[in-house]
């Protein structure tokens, strides 16, 4: 059933509706921004306790925890991720370069900071591959690591005290830099990383880790490559000594991938039915323990072992301050990526269970985590797919088993290809992001690709922004409604007006090219603008000729009755005599932008072409009065919509009694 309105009103201009609905103005905004800078300053016991549960979530969500519908789910999903982190943990604290106790140490105090601190309530920090792997490049390059080191000697414990004290180094300095963009409320920053970036990117370290732990697979003993084209040089280095190759070690990296790989496809494809995932990493590092224990496999084969696990919770102590000026650039990446894939994961988990994240409190969340858990000689964390729990004590594990753990933790990495194909379908330009940033990653470095990835994502952003479409509008019949005519062929083009819109910002980015549209559209050429004012300067001189000639003489110049019929003779019927800029769609406008206008509006009235505004927002509104640009426009050609100006000009057209639009839909 269709159902018309008629609509019966005054024309509204920007100063007539002002005056009929706006506020009032003056030093009202001003009491209440006082008001509210008071407000928040004021101090009560109300107040203490607000900020206590809004910087201390966890005094929020406690008081209302359901203990009998929550406790047993709970229960059960702690022991299980928290048991398969434990192998996890110890495996990526091969990729930062450190001993498997610290990846430990990581899982488990960052996990409790967070607890009290961060707004994610199905996400825990720990161990990450992407951080670690960026945190291991960092530790390498500051310790590099002696091929014919014992890793029994004396200098060997001092070199892994340095290692962790360049680590733990790495989280302070991560920590105080989250703390301070929390001070300045920089958590919008995480927002400049987006889905294709951080998938892309996270697929690409995905190969970065996986060759790094070829050689700890194939039992070679190999300096790490840090620094552009990394990845290239540690494949070029493992081929090169393919023929040293550890056979048993080898053996042993086949078997746990052969038990890895299928039962971890397991846990996706029955995870419905199954209550809790088969611990199948926790069962390998089990069996390849008691295996290595029975039959002395570093002794009879050569094989290295991780050695004795210390129980116990580690002793404070001071990070390697002196190293900050060596990893501060390297740290600014780190933090940048382990707080953006944080949120990123927290966001997910937030929409999907309906609740929200607060960016702000996050930074302040892993800020403290960090800072706090560095002096218990922990490398940076961020937010990993599972809470975390630590056992005790350990016994020895092969570093191939760990080695084969990380390559297969990161199976859902992999499987992000998955995703191109859809991308593609729906923005070539985010598939092109996706694709140089996975290309940066892969054959420069992490940290250098994630970077070459953010600034081409924002390049495609400014590129949108300066070719944002100019159209000409058209009205649907009987309506206050305006399209493009380019896209509404039934649409029609309202006598004497020409209605121009344009899609994006006014700025100094795009000024030339909003620019040429707008002169191509109206078909004003500098040359025809030249043309069009000299006609209108000598029509002005021959009225000046005629009231002298009639004055002193009494005798008038008929060769032309009036203005139109001497402008009509420079003129054509096709040339635009009224200009209407929709503004609907420009979100901002720069001093550039403004200027532009006014030296638009100059042109115009020099070539005989009325211009008129509809449709802006009170920032651009502003923007252009403080500009000057009611010195060359007037301000009663500013409407409130595209159909009160076009009302009005028909008005001032025909020369109507009534100042009424009448609409009907």
């Amino acid at each position: 059933m269709s159902a018309s309105v008629a609509v019966y009103r005054n024309i509204y201009t920007e100063d007539r509706f002002k005056q009929a609905y706006g506020s009032e103005d003056g030093t009202h905004g001003g009491l209440r921004l006082w008001d509210r800078l008071a407000g928040r300053c004021r101090c009560s016991r109300r107040a203490c306790l607000h900020l206590l549960r809004q910087r201390v979530p966890i005094f929020n969500w406690l008081l209302r925890y359901r203990l009998k519908k929550w406790i047993l789910g709970d229960t059960i999903a702690g022991l299980t991720v928290g048991i398969l982190h434990i192998p996890q943990g110890m495996a990526f604290a091969l990729l930062t370069s450190v001993a498997p106790i610290f990846g430990l140490y990581t899982s488990f105090f960052p996990v409790v900071l967070y607890m009290c601190f961060g707004t994610g309530r199905h996400v825990s920090t720990g161990t990450f591959a992407v951080v670690s792997l960026m945190t291991g490049s960092v530790v390498e390059q500051l310790v590099p690591t002696p091929l014919d080191l014992n890793s029994s000697s004396p200098e060997a414990s001092d070199l892994e005290s340095q290692r962790i004290g360049v680590a733990s180094a790495v989280a302070l300095l991560s920590g105080i830099i989250m703390l301070c963009m929390f001070g300045l409320q920089l958590g919008f920053l995480s927002t400049y990383l987006s889905e294709p970036i951080v998938k892309a990117f996270t697929g690409a370290a995905a190969f970065h880790v996986t060759v790094s732990q070829l050689q700890s697979m194939l039992g070679l003993r190999l300096p790490r490559h840090t620094g552009t084209f990394s990845l290239f040089r540690t494949l070029a280095s493992v081929m090169e000594n393919l023929p040293h190759t550890n056979m048993a070690e080898l053996l042993i990296s086949l078997v746990c991938l052969a038990v890895l790989v299928p039962v971890k496809e397991i846990n996706v494809r029955y995870r419905q039915r199954l209550r809790t995932p088969i611990p199948v990493e926790i069962l390998t590092v089990i069996i390849a323990t008691a295996v290595a224990y029975a039959s002395s496999l570093d002794s009879a084969y050569n094989i290295e072992i991780v050695g004795h696990i210390p129980a116990g919770f580690p002793t404070p102590r001071m990070p390697a301050l002196h190293t900050f000026p060596d990893i501060a650039g390297d740290t600014v990446a780190i933090t940048f990526v382990g707080y953006a894939v944080s949120v990123s994961l927290a966001m997910i988990y937030a929409d999907k269970h309906g609740y929200s994240i607060h960016p702000n409190q996050e930074l302040l969340a892993h800020g403290i985590s960090n800072t706090v858990s560095s002096f218990f000689t922990c490398f940076p964390s961020s937010a990993t797919l599972a809470t975390t729990s630590i056992l005790e004590s350990a016994g020895g594990f092969t570093q191939a088993v760990l080695a084969c753990i990380n390559v297969t933790s990161l199976r859902q990495m992999f499987l992000q290809f998955r995703d191109l194909p859809e991308l593609w379908r729906i923005s070539k330009l985010d598939f092109m992001v996706w694709v140089v940033t996975w290309l940066s990653v892969v054959v420069l470095n992490v940290d250098l690709g994630l970077a070459i990835g953010v600034v081409f994502s924002m390049m495609t952003v400014i590129c949108r922004t300066q070719r944002a479409g100019c159209s000409v509008l058209g009205r649907a019949s009987n309506t206050e409604i305006y399209r493009p005519l380019e896209n509404h062929s039934k649409c029609y083009e309202v006598p004497g007006v020409k209605i121009l819109t344009y899609n994006g910002p006014i700025y100094y980015g795009n000024r030339s090219f909003f620019r040429e549209e707008i002169s191509r559209l109206l078909g004003l050429t500098p040359e025809k603008i030249r043309s069009r004012e000299k006609a209108r300067k000598a029509l002005e001189r021959r009225e000046r000729d005629i009231s002298v000639n009639t004055v002193d003489k009494g005798i008038a110049d008929t060769s032309f009755s009036s203005e139109n019929d001497f402008f009509k003779s420079e003129t054509s019927e096709s040339d635009v005599q009224t200009v209407l800029i929709d503004c609907s769609s420009v979100i901002f406008v720069d001093v550039a932008g403004a200027r532009l206008f006014t030296q638009m509006c100059t042109e115009c009235q020099k070539a005989g072409v009325n211009v008129y505004l509809a449709n802006c927002n009170e920032h651009v509104l502003k923007i252009l009065t403080s500009s000057g640009l009611m010195n060359y426009m007037n301000p009663q050609h500013i409407f409130v919509t595209v159909h009160d100006a076009v009302m009005y000009i028909q008005q001032q057209t025909e020369k109507p009694s009534e100042n009424t639009t009448t609409v009907w839909v």
